[in-house]
């Protein structure tokens, strides 16, 4: 394992310890909004701390951005973190959430740890080397097209702008495939992909921390990520679309007929 992807991966595992702790303890958990239909706790400031204090006893110089920290520092070493991607899920008892880390060096995404602490499962991958769960290595689906395929995604609750454009879509692809499926958690959902256990992801409007550590899992197990319009905009746009590189046409065939302008961009 490489040294830096051994450091995120004692970050997330110190991280996911407290979080399933605190799961256990829902009288300490405060949650407060941060947005429309958006919510933060103690435990992910909490959590995001654990990863930054983890991580900084190796690396002191790195620069991080993180889902409640913003921006610290400068460096050709950034770390991406959320520190409890699923807070919904979280405040609500359901146990589906995790810790995300991405290490971005020079603007390029070289390592990636996911952790679900409820399941003690650990999705890894190093650039170029692959994606493993648990130290056994992933790959994706060997679907062809969207017939019988279980897709996941997320509903745009945090731009219901384009709710209505994001329906036409979702209609579209659910009379293709066997099933949709909607979990809460974007970083969970590509590692799932990357395992197999789904055949596609989309949704619209992430974050980068929402998405930095599952795109590089998926992609190592074998997935094709692309935006909206087939583009490699994702990080900026935060417009996802995820498949095994057979059945990706299928999947974005169905989506850009679908388009809004505003979506395109």
């Amino acid at each position: 394992m490489h040294p830096m992807l051994n450091i995120a991966v004692r970050a997330a595992r110190a991280a996911g310890n407290f979080i399933a702790k605190s799961f256990e303890q829902p009288d300490k958990v405060e949650a407060t909004p941060k947005g429309t239909h958006d919510w933060v706790t103690n435990i992910d400031k909490e959590a995001e701390r654990i990863i930054i204090e983890t991580i900084r006893r190796s690396y002191p110089d790195h620069a991080f951005i993180g889902e409640e920290g913003g921006i610290q520092g400068e460096s050709d070493f950034q770390w991406v973190i959320d520190p409890l991607d699923g807070t919904t899920n979280f405040i609500r008892g359901i146990p589906h959430f995790c810790v995300s880390i991405a290490l971005r060096v020079k603007g390029k995404t070289e390592q990636a740890v996911v952790f679900d602490p409820i399941r003690g499962e650990l999705f890894t991958a190093s650039r170029g080397v692959g994606a493993q769960l648990n130290g056994k290595r992933l790959r994706v689906s060997q679907v062809r097209d969207l017939e019988g395929t279980v897709l996941a995604t997320g509903l745009p609750f945090k731009q219901r702008q384009h709710y209505n454009s994001y329906m036409t879509i979702f209609t579209a692809i659910f009379e293709k495939a066997a099933d949709v499926r909607r979990t809460g958690s974007a970083a969970l959902d590509l590692s799932y992909l990357a395992a197999g256990r789904i055949d596609g992801f989309f949704e619209l409007g992430l974050k980068p921390w929402d998405i930095a550590a599952g795109e590089l899992i998926a992609r190592e197990a074998g997935a094709i990520v692309t935006d909206f319009t087939g583009g490699h905009n994702y990080l900026k746009s935060g417009n996802i679309v995820a498949a095994p590189a057979r059945m990706l046409p299928a999947l974005l065939g169905t989506i850009k007929p679908n388009l809004t302008d505003a979506i395109r961009q």
